[in-house]
């Protein structure tokens, strides 16, 4: 997913106080933007809901400044075509469709 990048991009800007990655929703508390990095869509979707931090970062992406690349804008779609079985878990928040899998499956 990048992150590395991210950070390491953010700590070269003056106006950035602080960087964190982010795993749990008391860390969540502590920041005022947030970075969604590529991934597997599907799966940061199952890992943040089985850790506990889906609803958390539902709410953030609706009151906060929140930038996804690739997989991250995925989640932050408010929709989603070609999906897997079963559909696609959405944080939503951003007024647009994606269509995931453009061209072919990873």
């Amino acid at each position: 997913g990048a992150f590395q990048e991210h950070i390491h991009m953010l700590q070269n800007i003056p106006q950035v106080a602080s960087v964190y990655t982010v795993r749990t929703a008391e860390q969540l508390r502590l920041i005022d933007a947030l970075i969604i990095p590529g991934g597997e869509s599907t799966t940061m979707a199952l890992v943040a809901e089985r850790s506990g931090i889906w609803d958390d970062l539902r709410e953030f992406v609706r009151t906060k400044p929140t930038w996804g690349t690739c997989a991250g804008m995925i989640l932050l779609a408010n929709e989603a075509t070609k999906t897997k079985k079963g559909g696609q878990k959405l944080l939503g928040g951003l007024d647009i469709t994606v269509n995931r899998n453009q061209f072919g499956s990873q």
